[in-house]
């Protein structure tokens, strides 16, 4: 795996980078289909030192994971665009971190079931009233609504992080401009 090239930038905190990880809601899974590129956008959760998502349990993205299985989840997240008087040193304020791995459908219906229940516990905190039964998963990942749900992990075998931290006195707002005090 090639290293981070812009050093300055590097994030090598777990504990910052856990913490990204479980709070942000998008990422990107990039596939090789043959010689073309393949890049799928999809929630996900981050536990036990993995990544974890669902969908369909058909279509492309499950054709091309299959043949090959080799994948990298990005996450990123932009704050804001850091002013300075000197265009070219205008810069942008964000992190990101780069998941390589494999990707595979889990079985098991246990972790199956705790995978979607922090996926619940995630995007809709507290709206349902009591938590998955594995009956209610397991009817999900059959044919009964209409399609089956595959669960999948990613086993990290690579992990990068890169940062430019917010700097909140220089951070652009509406209506400033480079001559003028805000």
């Amino acid at each position: 795996m090639n290293p981070v090239r812009y050093k300055v930038r590097e994030c090598t905190d777990e504990v910052r980078i856990e913490q990204f990880l479980r709070q942000a809601r998008i990422g990107f899974l990039g596939l090789a289909d043959g010689n073309l590129p393949y890049v799928v956008p999809l929630n996900y959760v981050w536990m036990d030192g993995k990544l974890y998502f669902h969908g369909a349990g058909d279509g492309r993205r499950n054709q091309v994971m299959s043949a090959n299985s080799e994948v990298c989840f990005t996450v990123c997240e932009e704050y804001g665009t850091i002013t300075n008087p000197v265009p070219a040193k205008t810069d942008t304020a964000y992190m990101s971190v780069m998941i390589f791995g494999q990707a595979e459908p889990i079985t098991d219906l246990d972790e199956a079931t705790r995978v979607l229940q922090e996926m619940m516990n995630k995007y809709v905190p507290g709206y349902h009233n009591r938590p998955l039964s594995k009956q209610h998963v397991d009817k999900y990942r059959s044919a009964v609504y209409g399609g089956p749900v595959q669960v999948c992990r990613i086993t990290p075998q690579h992990v990068t992080a890169k940062e430019n931290p917010i700097e909140a006195e220089n951070m652009y707002r509406a209506g400033a401009n480079a001559g003028q005090e805000v």
